[in-house]
């Protein structure tokens, strides 16, 4: 999410969300901090959406309950958002605005021009910003494809044009900048797909991201070409199918397309299923059917799966074991180490260049990537021409003032991500993660005592219940040591006339963590309950 101000007029540049990364126990996404937002929500003119992919429309569903502003996207764009705002049940009400490339848009003081940019899913945008102090160019995630699926070719000629006239600052997408040359053209991928269907002998599943709709394009397109029928497994892939379709995004040939159910009345040779799960997400199509557990689609030897995606950062571990579980049940499996079977949506090290050099911006900010990435394109920047004084690599919440002449930082407002857990939006902490870190590395052990409480006696207990530390069945000598331990903490207390139960707690805790750790050098969380009758 990207905020632009000028005097008290704001616009937002996309609302995404981030999947959680390994140490997010039990989050199901993260969203940005939109405090800033919210405290000066009166200024908020509209929010601007650069393409329908989850890091940049994922949030808006939260977004929109708490800030009720008009959204400006394309046509595939806001068909794939309206999907989510329903299934958010905050349709009504939301001011969704079609704009095309080359419009023109007016928010206060600011005028915006949507631009065409090449993506992996169509309908991608950039937007130069016209303030009064200068233009504000941000590419949007982009790559220059010559050649792209649906022959509309990126706008050099208005991106070359507004450099001509002059830029203030460019934001320019990082995300490939450590590929050296250029990125392949998505045609490629169509070739490949054509060569490999012409070899397969059984039935062919291709697994992708749902909202590659040229990807999908090209399946169909092979799958018409060799007599093929298609099926699509996955909610997501099947939403974004539905709404293609719809809007005009996707040509689907007559009789091409059946239903999962409909597959087994075919010859296998004659099928192709176009699925979910390239990321090999746990509850996904592909990942269902490599551990034999999909209701509609079984692996029988000599079917050929194509997994036509790179493995996103830190999904590496969970590709690999869909890929061996596959070939174990006797499939051919096609990966992205085999080339031509993926390309990347994003500019490689020679396009960025030529963005660079197209735009001749007098500041740079490298936007969307690891730090590591802007570090290497504001490098990138510098080959090019451009002074190191007038690059900005930034983090989230810095404020980058520009004036005519300079540009500077000029503090942090407050940012940070936002943990959704279920129907809680920002209710686990760092504490909760804490706390289920260690319940997840060394278990829990409870213990229950029932006191008498005028002789301070007790009656029964200590009892011990252990969850994820050991099996207390396996351990009866250790549990037997621990209650003896707790009965002479219990006897120490009301020795020393000690009443208080926090205190009781406090020691019991204490104590058993000790001889624990002394015992099993394991730290589990210990929950004393305490009874009194």
């Amino acid at each position: 999410m990207m905020v632009v101000r000028y005097q008290d007029e704001i616009i937002v540049i996309d609302a995404g969300l981030m999947f959680p990364e390994d140490e997010l126990l039990g989050i199901d996404v993260v969203i940005p901090d939109i405090t800033y937002l919210l405290e000066n929500r009166h200024m908020v003119k509209g929010i601007l959406l650069t393409h329908g992919h989850e890091d940049h429309i994922g949030g808006l569903p939260y977004v929109l309950k708490e800030l009720n502003v008009p959204v400006f996207g394309t046509k595939l764009t806001l068909g794939i958002l309206e999907g989510k705002l329903k299934e958010a049940n905050i349709s009504s009400g939301v001011k969704l605005n079609v704009v095309k490339p080359q419009d023109v848009i007016k928010l206060g003081s600011l005028k915006i021009e949507f631009f065409r940019v090449s993506h992996s899913i169509p309908d991608s945008v950039g937007l130069a910003i016209h303030s009064p102090v200068g233009v504000i160019l941000h590419t949007g995630d982009f790559k220059l494809d010559q050649t792209p699926v649906d022959g509309k070719i990126a706008d050099f000629n208005k991106i070359a044009q507004l450099g001509t006239d002059g830029v203030l600052v460019l934001l320019s997408d990082s995300t490939n900048v450590e590929r050296p040359g250029f990125t392949m053209s998505e045609k490629v991928v169509g070739q490949t797909f054509d060569d490999i269907f012409r070899l397969a002998k059984e039935r062919i599943i291709i697994a992708t991201f749902a909202s590659n709709v040229h990807r999908i394009q090209q399946a169909i397109d092979s799958s018409y070409k060799f007599g093929r029928k298609v099926a699509i497994a996955g909610r997501s892939m099947l939403n974004v199918v539905n709404i293609a379709s719809e809007l005009g995004y996707l040509t689907l040939p007559s009789d091409t397309l059946i239903e999962l159910d409909e597959i087994n009345n075919f010859p296998r040779n004659k099928v192709a299923i176009i699925t979910t799960g390239s990321q090999g997400e746990p509850m996904s199509a592909l990942t269902r059917i490599a551990m034999s557990d999909h209701r509609r689609v079984e692996i029988e030897p000599g079917d050929t799966v194509i997994i036509s995606a790179n493995p996103v950062p830190g999904n590496e571990k969970m590709v690999s074991r869909t890929i061996d579980q596959l070939f174990k049940l006797g499939a051919d499996v096609i990966y992205e180490s085999v080339s031509g079977i993926h390309v990347s949506g994003h500019a490689s090290r020679e396009e960025l260049k030529l963005m660079l050099n197209l735009v001749k911006p007098k500041f740079f900010v490298p936007v969307h990537g690891e730090y590591r990435m802007l570090i290497k394109h504001s490098q990138l920047a510098q080959e090019v021409g451009i002074p190191k004084s007038n690059i900005f690599v930034c983090e989230n919440g810095n404020i980058l003032e520009f004036t005519r002449e300079k540009g500077s930082l000029a503090g942090k407002v407050p940012s940070g991500r936002i943990l959704v857990d279920g129907l809680g939006i920002g209710d686990v902490g760092n504490i909760v993660l804490r706390d289920r870190k260690q319940l997840s590395q060394d278990g829990i052990v409870i213990v229950v005592v029932t006191l008498n409480k005028d002789l301070r006696q007790i009656i029964a207990g200590p009892d011990i219940v252990s969850r994820g530390f050991v099996y207390v069945r396996e351990a009866d000598e250790l549990m037997d040591e621990a209650k003896e331990k707790v009965k002479q903490i219990l006897e120490k207390c009301a020795e020393k006339n000690i009443t208080e139960w926090a205190a009781i707690k406090s020691n019991i805790r204490d104590t058993l963590s000790k001889f624990l750790y002394e015992k099993t050098r394991r730290r589990p969380m210990i929950l004393p309950i305490i009874m009194e009758i």
